[in-house]
Formats: structure tokens, sequence, C-alpha cells
């Protein structure tokens, strides 16, 4: 058996807190198990021993006389920990704790939890748990409901993973009003063993489920979900509610990459890159499931719309349009066919309008032959009531002409009575149906995504030459000073280590030392203080543009120094750096910013003064691929300013690719980066290059030094 099997799949399950008292956890599982058909045997266990349900119960585990293969455990916590001895004892390798007081409750109950781990894992076992709601497999050869929901659960495809017990149960109580089951379901709590990656790996070869559900409030080895789900997505669909966005704002970096950052940016990304379907609400959540669930993934992105209404198949069309799908072009020979029996009014071209009128007998024929013209990849049927036609007859139609053509989407919009959809919780349904046009064709956008992405490549993830030698004696040496925080020279000395373009630059420690460098490089120049005590330069006057001359340059020089003295902050400057002047009004920003729960996160977008209230940037989480920084560049709205908008030189996408792709690279050379920011990245209107004109990086201080020892 696989090591979950012995839980999802059990012979034999021993109920260790089964009780004849009503309404209480111990008496509701026992309960369900038998109401649902457990086709295994079940065996209560009660000190007091006696009947339980009709069944014989037994004084302790050790007690049974047969095999078992699973023990829910629903005692009080402090008991835990000896049942657990007991069930190891007698052979059972699978636990689910529905018991709470664990780390839920604090210090004492977290010691309590990793003991309770440290048991499991010496033991050999898998434990779901604890503080959860309990497990279900719906398979007519298992039927097993160890859970203490109010409802017995449908039978469906789904595999459904929830963090929350309570809001577990209560989706098992309305799954039946939605028209969905479950193959299986996994109520994690606390997730002390399994967890969410450890159910994804499990069906990711379990044909008895066909997509997967997640509710998480954390993701707990972002790493190791990254690469299951980059891997499961590609075979069948993995949706999640990601709760928790509203504590993702806070951070309190210094820099812009950290600013605009934050844990759930890091989520979402994770789960971009992952093939993850997120959603943003329940309803959405199995809105998207009932489409899977009744939907095929879809050959391409064509869309056609059948409806006896104009309103509602122009705002259709509009969502079909907004989400990036085709209008599907129909053929002649479909005009043809349809203009053979529609009545002159009726509009032929997509979306076809077959008027209020239309008899259901003109519902089947045209979706008929709508669904047969190879232009068309998916198609919503919409339906106002008029008289003369009942909504549950249109329906049944179409379910029948989606019966005999299975391998294409068919999607149906019903904006009728809230009894229509009520009738249809008590039918078998093949047809996804929605209230509103909108909803419907964001369920086909979910399938057009899950098609891209099952198409997309996998994406390489160069690994380039470096300067390994300069880069670690710039961080040494900033260390040995106590410093966390890298200057703006030494950031860029890094930079052109990695292989990052630089604007050409020198350093200067006086004001003739700042002359002789822009005589030597040509006039017009930049100048930037460096300091080892001010990070953010612009706010102090640090930066001076657009010098024309060695006076200009002197008298920049004189103010700089003035106004750094005024302000206390002279102590800290190292110097000047001398720029050349790169000519370019596009300035847009890249770097790093480390989450500490997911880890390295890369930004990319529009920079300059605009990046905090424009906010155009695209995150991903390092490692990239090849694809994943194109997708960075592609995906923000200055990217048609990229392609030479207006005139201007189109920038060199290949190169800026590159550059974010070595600053991956950087940061995982160096994981104890904390933050990085190149802002502003101008793009040059000479030749289109992107050009890091100006750069900050910090440390993590302490995991640096055990790094570079």
């Amino acid at each position: 058996m696989n090591n979950l099997d012995k839980i999802m799949k059990p012979r034999a399950i021993a109920v260790i807190g089964a009780s004849t008292k009503a309404h209480t956890i111990g008496s509701d599982i026992m309960k369900r198990l038998q109401e649902y058909g457990f086709k295994g045997a079940i065996y209560p266990v009660n000190p007091k021993g006696g009947v339980i349900e009709g069944i014989q119960a037994y004084p302790s585990v050790l007690d049974i006389p047969g095999e078992v293969d699973l023990a829910i455990i629903v005692v009080n916590a402090k008991f835990v920990l000896s049942t657990i001895d007991q069930c190891h004892k007698k052979g059972i390798g699978g636990l689910c704790v529905i018991s709470a007081g664990f780390k839920e409750t604090g210090a004492q109950g977290l010691e309590l939890e990793q003991a309770l781990l440290s048991k499991v894992r010496e033991y050999g076992m898998r434990c779901v748990g604890p503080n959860c709601l309990g497990v279900v497999n719906t398979h007519p050869d298992v039927r097993m409901d160890g859970c203490f929901a109010e409802s017995l659960p449908q039978r469906g495809d789904i595999g459904f993973v929830s963090q929350s017990g309570a809001l577990g149960g209560g989706i098992l109580n309305i799954l039946k009003d939605l028209n969905l089951g479950f193959a299986q379901f996994i109520s994690i709590g606390n997730q002390a063993d399994v967890n969410a990656e450890t159910a994804l790996e499990y069906w990711e070869n379990d044909e008895d489920v066909k997509q997967i559900l997640l509710y998480m409030e954390s993701i707990q080895n972002p790493a190791n979900f990254r690469q299951l789900a980059s891997r499961i997505s590609k075979k069948k669909p993995v949706l999640a509610l990601k709760a928790g966005r509203s504590a993702a704002g806070a951070s309190a970096a210094s820099s812009h990459t950290g600013s605009l950052a934050g844990a759930d940016k890091a989520a979402n990304a994770l789960l971009k890159q992952s093939g993850v379907i997120r959603e943003y609400s329940l309803e959405n959540l199995f809105a998207t499931a009932k489409v899977f669930s009744n939907c095929p993934i879809p050959k391409g992105d064509r869309v056609a719309i059948v409806t006896n209404s104009g309103g509602p198949g122009i705002m259709a069309t509009d969502a079909v349009c907004e989400y990036g799908m085709q209008m599907a072009q129909l053929s002649e020979k479909t005009k043809e066919t349809l203009r053979g029996f529609l009545p002159a009014a009726a509009s032929v071209k997509n979306p076809v309008d077959m008027i209020a009128s239309a008899p259901i007998d003109h519902y089947k024929k045209t979706l008929e032959t709508v669904i047969a013209d190879d232009n068309v990849d998916m198609v919503v049927v919409i339906y106002l009531p008029f008289l003369g036609l009942k909504d549950i007859d249109v329906a049944k139609a179409v379910m029948e002409i989606k019966a005999a053509h299975p391998q294409k989407p068919i999607v149906g919009v019903f904006m009728t009575t809230s009894s229509f959809f009520a009738q249809l919780s008590d039918m078998s349904v093949n047809v996804p149906f929605f209230m509103y046009a909108e909803q419907a064709v964001d369920g086909l956008n979910r399938l057009n995504q899950q098609r891209l992405w099952m198409q997309k490549p996998e994406g390489i993830t160069p690994c380039y030459e470096v300067d390994h030698t300069t880069t670690r004696a710039v961080m040494k040496a900033a260390l040995a000073e106590g410093r966390d925080q890298l200057t703006t020279r030494e950031s860029m000395d890094v930079l052109q280590a990695y292989g990052v373009r630089i604007c050409q630059s020198g350093f200067a420690r006086d004001v003739e030392e700042a002359v002789a460098l822009a005589n030597k490089m040509g006039y017009p120049v930049v100048m930037k203080m460096t300091s080892k005590t001010t990070s953010h330069k612009t706010d102090v006057g640090g930066v001076r543009v657009n010098i024309q001359n060695e006076a200009a340059l002197r008298a920049e020089y004189a103010d700089l120094i003035k106004k750094l003295r005024e302000r206390d902050l002279l102590e800290g400057l190292e110097g000047v750096i001398i720029q050349e002047m790169v000519k370019g009004n596009r300035e847009m920003v890249c770097g790093i910013a480390t989450d500490p729960q997911f880890g390295p996160m890369m930004m990319f977008g529009l920079g300059g003064v605009f990046i905090e209230v424009m906010k155009d940037v695209s995150f991903r989480m390092a490692p990239l691929t090849d694809i994943d920084a194109m997708e960075m560049i592609t995906g923000v709205k200055a990217y048609d300013l990229l392609q030479g908008a207006r005139g201007t030189t189109p920038a060199q996408l290949p190169q800026l690719q590159e550059c974010l792709l070595r600053l991956s690279q950087l940061v995982g050379d160096y994981p104890f980066i904390e933050e990085l920011d190149i802002n502003p990245l101008i793009i040059s209107e000479k030749n289109g290059e992107g050009i890091a004109v100006d750069g900050r990086i910090k440390l993590n201080a302490q995991k640096a030094k055990l790094i570079l020892q």
C-alpha cells in the first residue's frame, strides 16, 4: 500500500474515543462511517467497552481482534501520545488525529505537537491533523466518511485539501446545491505531518481524482510545493484559494522591491509559476471546479455564443474579448445551415442570436450546428425565459447535445429563477450552468488558462560565468566594517561582476578626482554621492544630473558638500561616482526582495520616480526560467513603451531578459541578499539597451558571515 493508502483507503478503522453520548465527535464519527456505508470493518474503542452504534466496543486498541489500517483519534489531547504508542504496538500505519489542543493553543500545545510528530516519524506512520475535521473517500470500493460534518459527502471527481476544519465542514454541507462532489477530502488541520504537498503528490496519479482543490492559509515548503505543483498541474487542474491576503502588505523594507512586494504577492507569484489557478473566493473556486468537472480542456480559445437575447450575447462577447480569447469565425457552411431553419430576423454571425421566440428545436439544431464547426473550440449557450418554454427542458436539451459531443466544452447561462438551479441540484448534469454570462465566460477562461499551461514549455534556468572573486571581496569588506548595506559603488561593482550592463562610471574621493574622471569620460555626466550611512541618495540631494562642463561640476560638488554638512551627513560620505549621462526617457526597475516564508522574489516594471505611484510591476519567485523572465517583461503595462511606442527605439528584450536571469543567479548564489534594487534601469535611445545607472544591495549580515567564511 502507498504510505497514505492506510489513511485514505483503509480496510479497517478504529475510532479511538468512540462514544454513546449524542452530539459528540466520537458519536458522530461512528454514525457517519456507518451511514455512508464504509466497506471495511469498524472498531469503536472506549475504556468502558460495551456496544456503540450497534458495534462491539473495545477498552483498548490492543484488544481489537483484527488488523487495523487507520485510527481516527478523538481523545483528549493529553492522551494522544500514549494512544499513538498503542496504535504502533497494534501495527496501525495511519492516524487521523481530530483532537484539538496542540500548537493552535500556544507554546505548550506546540511542544505536544512536536512530540506527536516525533513519534509518528519514529514509528513510520502517517498522520492527518491534529485539530482537523477528518478524511473522506467516496469511491464505491471504500465509501469512508471519517468526518463529523453535518452532511454526507457527494460523489465527485475532486480531491480537496482544507487547512480549516470548520470551513471544510461548511463546504461539505453546500456541495449538493452546487452539483459538485468529492473523490477524496483531507482536512489537514495543523498539518504536523500530512500537508497540501503530501496530498498533491498522493493524488498525482490517482485516476479517481480529476482535479485538485486547495484551501491554504500557509505554504509550509514553497520550493517543494512549486516543484510538485508545476509537475502535477500539467496532468490535472490544481485550483487554490489562498487566504491571508490582507496581511501581505506589511513590509517595512527600505527597497522599492521590498515595499511593493509582501507575502501575498510572493504567494501569487509562486502559484502562477506552479500552474496553479488561484481563486479569491469560495464562490469562484467552486464555480471553476464545476466547469472542470463537466468540460474537457479545449483545443483552442475560439468561443461561439448561442443566445435567444442580444443583450446577454453582447455582454458575453465583451467578456470573451476582455479575457484575451477569440470570438470564433463561423464557417460559411455553418451560417448557411443556420439560415436554413432560423427566422430572417435571427443573426447567424457569432454571437448567434436566435431571437426571443426561438423554440426548443432551434436550440437543439443551432447548438448542434455550431459545435460541429471546426472553427469553434468552446460554446456558451444563453437562455432567457420566454412564454412557451420551460427552462429545465431547454437545459435537458443542451445536456443531450453535450452528451453527443463530449469533445468540446459547453457552458450554460440561464438567467432565470433560483428554483431552476435547485432542480439541477437533484439531477445528474454534464454541463455547468450559471446565472450570468460573465460567470460562464470566466469558467471558459480558466479552461483556456489550463490549456495554455499544459502546452507551455518547461523553460531553462541558465548559468552564467560570473566574477565570484570580486563579488565576495566587496561583500566581505562591507561586513568587516559592520555594514549590511552596500554603498552605491559597491552595489554597482557586484552588478558588473555578474554581467549586468552598468553605465560607464568611476569613483572619485574629492572634487579634483571627479573633474579628472568627467574630463576623460566626456560631458554631460551624472554625479552621485556614495555613502556608508545614507542609502537613499535622492532624499538628500545626492544625485546631480546633466552636468555640462567642469565649472558646473565643481559648483554641484561644492553644493553637495554644503547640503550634507548642514544635515550632519558628511561623515559617512565615501566620495562620488561620476557616470556617463545615459540618454533615455524610459526608466525601468528590477530588483529582489526576500520574503521570510517564500524566499527571494524578483520584480520588474516601470521605475524612476513613478514606481511607488504607478506600481506597474510584475513578480516571480527565484530561480527564474527564461520563460519566467520574459513573462515578467511582457506582463507590465509599460511593455508597449519597451516595444517602441511613439517612435522610440525598441528595447533589447533579450538583453533585459538576461539581466533578470543574472540577478536570479546572483540571489541563488548568495541567498543572504535581502534586498536589491536597480532603479533606474534606463532604456537607451541609442540602441535600446537596458543600462543600470543606480543600484543598492542589502545583506542579511548574520547569514552572510556564515556563508562567506
